[in-house]
């Protein structure tokens, strides 16, 4: 079989400076491309356009007001309220207004093809040329099914384009008139020339600008990157004092802050995890020197010796016990944070486990002096894990012992509440610094007044934190130096 080969995504090479500079570039050659071929290029089509849809636009509203006065004038002569000449000032206005505005020339003619009214602009113009004669315009017109023509033809003498517009005014088959406009196609050739001649100037000027403006923006934008890509480069090498640099804008301000942070965090990690080096190196090399010492002594002096040699193996179990127990509490915990362990909750009486547990640390108590008081409150029927919740207490008390006071009490107590059951064990010993209270569930913390007068593994408290919030209960500590601390978690799946 053939060896997978594995590969790597092709990773980009190219800096931010000048992906950002080439960008900026590319946008600038982008807009100046449209403006060229838009203003050179389409710029007679556009105007050409523009001018037909302004005649049509025109003549369509020269005809409205037409019928609109047509209708007033039928209205007028049953009520007796106006004359025609306000009707034909209200045409002569919108006539002239739209000649100027639209640089039109306008003609409305009778029926006969008599002119009544016209507007005639400077320039050349076909229906108003001298000698010329508009009626083949008119009988288009007649002829036209909707009554009206659009031409773009030639003036006959100079040869400028243009565009003549007609309609019928009033009844489609008996019209009242005519009305013709006539729009001139201004040539563009010259304009266009200025155009560009001024286009390729600031074209020039512009993209010489584009190119030093992006340069600068480029290295302003990609400076923050760098300085924060340099102290990056510098953590990861292991310096936790690097600082990080995000002044320039709001993105790299973020990123610093964030790296800041993460660098704290991987200090704190750094040291705890030499600290964790340390204190299990420590537990593990003193059992297995005694391990080593007792075998020894057995092999070279109490072989022989039944009353030495079961001494010697007595210390020898007990030494590998704690060391099993230390091996276990990190599975446990390296389980419990995978989400390798699942819960297996069912229901029981917390008072009636509390109680069991009591009985269980009778002989230590009774062996070793130390008095553990338990309070319980009425029975209440919890819903969750009996064995993970059973390691919590026995945890817990374990803790308390480790720490307690030279007057050697524990004291649980079960305290229930409308939301669920609260379990409080507390001691009477030193006490926990505030800095130091949320570092106390870390697994990699440990404390420094530890005492070695019962088995522990300095583990307990992280598999109490990590059970806990498996079951998604409350937990915390309270704390007062000289006096001792209480530690305190609460089962909210209860059955009143």
């Amino acid at each position: 079989m053939k060896p997978i080969k594995h590969f790597k995504r092709a990773e980009s090479r190219i800096p931010l400076k000048f992906t950002v500079w080439l960008y900026f570039v590319i946008f600038t050659v982008a807009v100046f491309a449209l403006i060229w071929v838009f203003q050179i290029f389409f710029f007679e089509k556009f105007y050409e356009r523009m001018r037909i849809h302004s005649a049509a636009k025109s003549m369509e509203s020269i005809a409205e007001v037409y019928s609109s006065c047509d209708k007033e004038k039928h209205y007028d002569n049953a009520m007796k309220i106006t004359s025609d000449d306000e009707m034909k000032e209200k045409l002569y206005n919108i006539v002239y207004e739209t000649g100027d505005s639209e640089d039109l020339c306008v003609e409305i003619l009778d029926k006969y093809g008599r002119e009544v009214m016209k507007k005639h602009v400077m320039g050349e113009c076909i229906i108003h040329d001298k000698g010329g004669s508009v009626l083949w315009l008119l009988n288009g017109i007649d002829e036209a099914d909707d009554g009206i023509i659009k031409l773009k033809m030639k003036h006959p003498r100079s040869g400028s384009d243009m565009l003549v517009y007609g309609c019928k005014l009033g009844s489609m088959s008996e019209p009242d008139g005519y009305l013709l406009i006539n729009a001139t196609i201004v040539p563009v050739e010259a304009t266009v020339m200025i155009i560009k001649r001024q286009l390729m100037t600031i074209t020039v000027i512009l993209i010489i600008l584009a190119f030093i403006i992006s340069l600068y923006l480029a290295k302003r934008i990609s400076a923050p990157i760098d300085r924060i890509t340099k102290s990056a480069e510098i953590l990861a090498k292991g310096d936790f004092n690097t600082k990080f640099d995000g002044r320039g804008y709001l993105e790299a301000k973020k990123l610093a802050d964030t790296l800041t942070y993460a660098e704290k965090e991987l200090s704190k990690v750094d040291t705890m995890q030499r600290d964790l080096i340390a204190n299990v190196s420590h537990d593990l090399r003193t059992p297995l020197t005694m391990l080593k010492a007792y075998a020894e002594m057995i092999r070279d002096l109490s072989g022989d010796n039944p009353v030495k040699r079961n001494e010697h193996l007595e210390i020898i179990i007990s030494e590998t016990d704690r060391l099993a127990l230390l091996v276990n509490d990190m599975l446990d915990l390296s389980k419990l944070e995978s989400g390798k362990q699942k819960l297996n909750p069912t229901e029981f009486g917390i008072s009636a486990k509390l109680s069991e547990i009591m009985d269980r640390f009778k002989g230590l108590s009774e062996k070793n002096g130390y008095q553990i008081h338990f309070t319980p409150d009425e029975e209440r029927t919890v819903y969750c894990d009996s064995i993970k919740i059973e390691q919590v207490i026995y945890n817990l008390i374990n803790n308390a012992i480790n720490y307690t006071g030279k007057d050697k009490q524990v004291f649980v107590r079960q305290i229930n509440t409308d939301s669920g059951v609260i379990v409080e064990v507390e001691d009477t010993g030193d006490g926990i610094e505030e800095d130091k209270i949320k570092l106390i569930f870390d697994k990699y913390y440990r404390s420094e007044n530890h005492k070695r007068e019962v088995v522990g593994t300095g583990l307990g408290l992280s598999i109490v934190k990590a059970v806990l919030k498996m079951h998604n209960y409350d937990y915390g500590v309270r704390s007062t130096l000289g006096k001792g601390s209480t530690f305190w978690f609460k089962i909210s799946d209860v059955k009143k």
